[in-house]
């Protein structure tokens, strides 16, 4: 037997809770894995309340959590780039990373290099992928100016840095408590709130921006918009209605979540060139406490489970 995370309706985070549950079995393709950390991700809670039941329906008793890293236990017969021991991270589509094992599709894990941590590993598939897809989405280019909502967020810290990275010029919109993280990665914080466009046009010199990459919601899109941001260089991963009405992208994990772009964002890790902040762990009987936590939406990086 083993512990996983379970709920049997939609609901706040006090439909959650741990079950003994039997020990998964590798199918073909897959390997059971022994949890060393696993992130925890928005969708998962937007999937919990039900606000997502139209398109990614849960199926009750559902466990839930995407994100990985930890220790291979078991492999099916067909599986040849993995043994038992190997430490790997990645990710599942099946519900199922907030738990103690998992079984996991091979093709969807990387081995975890040494020089990054348990919890940066077991929390960046979700957040890496969908940072990495936005980026491209909206083009970035050297020289460009790129403004980033939510910058502080899981996604948003990643986003800033890869953007960075292409040479371009970041304005990461943020509270003040997180500007200090941002400046210190070469990202320019601009505060939230009532005259952000005047703050937006301020730090990008008077000019209109070049790339605006939405990953909180709200009015971004419209902002975007009004700022004179193209809308083929506008992606949201939140905003479906105003996409669809001004004709912007909608890119996000699912537009680059496979082992290669991880093995990417891993490597940058690993070297320096990205860096996954992490607000804090909790241990898996926690897990309502820790969503509360992400439901706020005011941490800097990523919350992990620690089974």
């Amino acid at each position: 037997m083993s512990r996983a995370v379970r709920f049997d309706e939609y609901g706040d985070v006090d439909v959650l809770r741990v079950d003994e549950v039997p020990r998964p079995e590798p199918g073909p393709g897959e390997v059971v894995v022994r949890i060393k950390a696993a992130g925890i991700n928005p969708g998962e809670a937007a999937i919990r309340r039900g606000l997502l039941r139209k398109r990614w329906p849960a199926t009750f008793p559902s466990g839930q959590g995407s994100d990985l890293a930890g220790v291979v236990t078991e492999t099916a017969p067909d599986v040849r780039q993995f043994d038992r021991g190997d430490e790997v991270l990645g990710f599942t589509n099946h519900r199922a990373s907030h738990a103690e094992y998992a079984a996991v599709e091979a093709d969807q894990l990387i081995r975890r290099p040494t020089d990054v941590s348990w919890a940066e590993a077991g929390s960046l598939a979700i957040v890496g992928t969908t940072a990495y897809a936005a980026v491209r989405a909206v083009g970035v280019r050297r020289g460009d100016t790129v403004v980033v909502s939510g910058a502080a967020g899981g996604v948003g810290t990643l986003a800033c840095q890869l953007a960075r990275n292409l040479g371009a010029t970041v304005i990461g919109l943020a509270s003040e408590d997180h500007h200090g993280w941002l400046s210190d990665h070469g990202i320019l914080p601009v505060n939230y709130g009532e005259g952000v466009a005047e703050r937006i046009r301020a730090a990008a010199g008077g000019a209109s921006p070049d790339a605006f990459i939405d990953t909180y919601g709200a009015d971004y899109v419209r902002l975007a918009i009004e700022l004179g941001v193209p809308p083929e260089r506008i992606d949201t991963i939140i905003n479906m209605a105003d996409a669809e009405e001004y004709g912007t992208k909608m890119e996000g994990s699912a537009a680059a979540a496979d082992a290669g772009v991880l093995a990417e964002l891993t490597a940058a890790v690993e070297d320096g060139r990205l860096h996954v902040p992490i607000a804090r762990t909790y241990p898996l009987d926690d897990v309502r406490e820790a969503f509360r936590d992400l439901e706020r939406r005011h941490t800097l990086g990523k919350i992990v489970l620690i089974p």
